[in-house]
């Protein structure tokens, strides 16, 4: 399994991508549970798609900031 992650923002803003082949790791097992459970979308839950001008963020339950909970809840309740 090849799992690819990449990491931007940040203060410097600096973008960040590695990959990792778990063919012939001895935790190979374990790493590739992991990703699947990572890449599992959670049970009847949400998923959001904030656009701000021409930046577009793709989000999902559970994991969201308090801020991006109270934009979204604002923007769903108040929004036209």
């Amino acid at each position: 399994m090849l799992i690819t992650i990449t990491r931007s923002g940040g203060f410097a803003g600096l973008e960040k991508t590695r990959a990792l082949d778990t063919s012939d790791r001895a935790d190979a097992a374990e790493l590739e549970e992991l990703a699947q459970r990572a890449v599992a979308p959670v049970a009847d839950g949400y998923h959001y798609r904030i656009t701000v001008d021409d930046e577009v963020l793709d989000l999902q339950d559970p994991c969201l900031t308090d801020d991006q909970r109270t934009l979204i809840r604002t923007v769903l309740d108040e929004g036209a």
